[in-house]
C-alpha cells in the first residue's frame, strides 16, 4: 500500500533528521581550546554548526507536519492551493507541503 510506503519514508526521514540534529548538539556542546586563536575558529565553526542544527530541526518539524497530513488523510494535498501535488515531486522531497506553483 503506498499510505505504508509514504510512512516509512516519513519515519526514515525523521530518524536521520533527528540523529542529525543531535550529533551536531553533541558538538555544539563540547568544550573550546584553551588558545585564544583556537576559540576563535571554533566559535566560527559553531556558527556554521547551529545553522545546520536549525535546518535539521526545520526539517523534523516538516517531515513531523507531512506524518501529520498522512494521519489526516491529506498527504499530497497543497496546504495553499489544496491542488494536489506532483507525485515526482512527493517523490523527489517526501515532506513537500506545496505544489511547484505555490513554492515558486
Amino acid at each position: 500500500m503506498i499510505t505504508a510506503e509514504v510512512r516509512t519514508r516519513l519515519n526514515s526521514l525523521a530518524y536521520e533528521y533527528n540523529v542529525r540534529a543531535a550529533a551536531i548538539e553533541r558538538d555544539l556542546s563540547r568544550e573550546h581550546a584553551q588558545s585564544f586563536s583556537e576559540q576563535a575558529t571554533e566559535r566560527q565553526n559553531d556558527m556554521v554548526l547551529q545553522g545546520l542544527l536549525a535546518d535539521a530541526r526545520a526539517s523534523v518539524k516538516q517531515v513531523q507536519q507531512a506524518i501529520e497530513r498522512l494521519n489526516n488523510d491529506t498527504y499530497g494535498e497543497c496546504t495553499q492551493c489544496g491542488e494536489m501535488i506532483n507525485p515526482e515531486r512527493l517523490a523527489a522531497l517526501p515532506a513537500a507541503a506545496l505544489c511547484i506553483n505555490c513554492a515558486d
